[in-house]
């Protein structure tokens, strides 16, 4: 089997960079370590959010903020995706402030995604909020996922379109030799003329596989399910200054995230729950809604991606090598941004070029120093 593209991580920005350089014509073979979504993907809070946003990222993230709104033409799912919008809440007017002054930021730059609210629209938006908030910044056409549903519709949607996928199918050597790659794995040999790393907290070493060493960490964040509840709130939640992320599903559960870091195992394939940590993120979701207290948390876990040192993940093609396209490093707020990025790697891949600006997310940012190439 000798794709024109393989892609080395099934996650879901491998399958959707693998599905859309499919329906550009290109033979693709997708390789995961694991299984499908087994790590970051299926770790998520699963938000879709251009709140908040560093401002490299917001073309990406605006573009597919229009593909989740049209989701089913994608991939014919619509991932569970529901715009409950999302309210970024401000706990004092300090916190007010520096809200007020990214909205102006971006008005400047054209973009008039958020809107700034203040303590009446927020108690109408969000009634059982605490007393204490002043207002917040509010995106009422974000909302959230389902991941598990995702990952699903990307592989069908991938296979459909005639995408060879294998699992637990470790990449042991890259080497280009030629105008093709050979690619040596736990399960055979393989040539392609062209390599996406989409190899999530494992990038690196496929890298470093290249003669291209670059630094990043891996994070490890951690959430938790409640027992079911009242009705508590219908946007997904994050506080100015804080690592929250607060939602509450159909069910009546409520998922409770925001960054907070778990344990990685001494062989970095898996993490576990730091239930001091977390629940740092959780006592500031008491803080937003008091009435939480009492309420049981049923299920805890820990993810792990990519994570570079500015927090913008690295798209494009290599700085070392012909043939090699990277997209990584999405440092815990990837999952919006999976159909315009994997469009982008895409067009990469099968067009050797795309339209889109992305000198901010150049490899070069994170490459180690004095590291000859191979």
């Amino acid at each position: 089997m000798n794709p024109d593209i393989l892609v080395i991580g099934g996650g879901l920005h491998g399958l959707s960079a693998a599905l859309q350089a499919a329906r550009r014509g290109a033979s693709i073979l997708v390789l995961e370590r694991h299984f499908l979504g087994r790590h970051a993907s299926g770790s998520t809070a699963a938000g879709v959010r251009t709140l908040g946003r560093d401002p490299a990222e917001l073309p990406l993230s605006l573009e597919a903020a229009q593909t989740w709104h049209k989701m089913t033409d994608l991939v014919g799912d619509d991932c569970g995706f529901k715009a409950c919008g999302q309210l970024q809440v401000a706990e004092d007017e300090a916190a007010l402030t520096s809200i007020t002054a990214r909205i102006d930021r971006l008005a400047k730059q054209g973009m008039h995604h958020e809107k700034l609210i203040g303590a009446d629209e927020l108690r109408d938006l969000v009634p059982k909020i605490s007393p204490h908030c002043v207002g917040g910044a509010w995106v009422p056409g974000d909302g959230s996922a389902d991941p598990h549903r995702a990952i699903r519709a990307f592989r069908d949607a991938a296979k459909r379109a005639g995408v060879d996928i294998i699992e637990q199918c470790q990449v042991t050597s890259l080497k280009r030799i030629g105008q093709s790659w050979q690619v040596k794995t736990s399960k055979g040999d393989f040539n392609a003329a062209v390599i996406i790393n989409a190899a999530g907290a494992w990038a690196d070493k496929i890298a470093e596989m290249v003669g291209e060493p670059v630094r990043q960490a891996i994070r490890t964040s951690m959430m938790v399910v409640t027992e079911r509840t009242g009705d508590v709130v219908h946007p997904v939640i994050s506080s100015f200054g804080r690592k929250l992320s607060f939602k509450q599903t159909a069910e009546g559960t409520l998922l409770i995230g925001g960054g907070a870091q778990g344990r990685l195992a001494e062989d970095r394939q898996s993490a576990s729950v730091d239930v001091q940590a977390l629940s740092v993120a959780v006592q500031a979701a008491v803080r937003l809604f008091p009435s939480m207290v009492g309420t049981r948390m049923v299920r805890a876990w820990a993810g792990m991606e990519a994570m570079t040192e500015d927090h913008i993940p690295v798209i494009g093609f290599s700085a070392k090598v012909e043939g090699l396209v990277h997209a990584f490093g999405f440092s815990g707020h990837g999952f919006q941004l999976v159909p315009s990025v994997g469009r982008v790697v895409a067009e990469l891949a099968t067009e050797g070029k795309t339209n889109q600006q992305l000198d901010a997310f150049n490899v070069k940012r994170v490459s180690e120093k004095g590291v000859a190439s191979c």
